[in-house]
């Protein structure tokens, strides 16, 4: 027998960590002890709208670079960091500092560079509520994923991956109780990138996944 579909909202409390970057080097110093939730934070959070998500610099560290260090060469580097391609938050965090490390080599007025603005280290709590929607199959899927908000979203697809025990999304992890018979859904649904598509294009694309399916 197996189990429903639950869809879930959340939203983020924010809480400062009470550590603050004036300059390139302290940003690397404070990388190092940092909680793995700031650096998820920090390439996630903005997602569901604590603040403005910059279509260049999807996370907070390129976005810094570029906004209050004027470092373009940095804040590139930073953005084109795919947090995906990393086994979990830890190797995240090394490939961060290994960029900073690199650029502060580079050029040395770079030891002494502070950005107009620190750079303030946060972390998050993901707080989740019940949308009192359920699927028992998946061709229900068609019909509930258009309507879900952006957050539920969010949850179900990008928070799930730290959640889950193979780092998937909920839905994938859902059609697996199906004994292999969404095997090729699951495929597509893999393909779809969490972290350069916005909310609502990862919305629709898993739309269009289920569509094509059931119609």
């Amino acid at each position: 027998m197996t189990t429903p579909f639950y869809a879930k909202d959340c939203t983020l409390a924010v809480m400062a960590t009470g550590e603050a970057a004036e300059s390139l080097i302290a940003m690397r110093d404070i990388l190092h002890t940092v909680s793995l939730n700031s650096i998820y934070h920090h390439f996630w959070g903005g997602r569901i709208g604590y603040h403005h998500v910059h279509p260049e610099y999807l996370n907070d560290f390129a976005y810094w670079a570029h906004q209050h260090l004027h470092d373009e060469v940095l804040s590139e580097r930073l953005s084109i960091i795919d947090p995906t391609d990393y086994r979990n938050l830890e190797d995240l965090r090394k490939v961060i500092i290994d960029i900073i490390e690199d650029r502060i080599e580079d050029l040395e007025f770079i030891l002494w560079s502070r950005g107009v603005n620190p750079f303030h280290f946060a972390k998050s709590k993901t707080i989740v509520f019940d949308l009192g929607i359920t699927a028992s199959h998946p061709s229900e899927l068609t019909e509930i994923i258009p309507k879900l908000p952006a957050s539920s979203i969010f949850f179900h697809f990008i928070d799930a991956r730290i959640r889950t025990e193979n780092g998937l999304d909920d839905f994938s992890v859902w059609l697996t109780q199906f004994k292999g018979e969404f095997q090729t859904t699951i495929d597509k649904i893999r393909l779809i990138d969490p972290y350069f598509l916005s909310l609502s294009n990862i919305r629709q694309k898993l739309g269009e996944v289920f569509h094509e399916l059931f119609t």
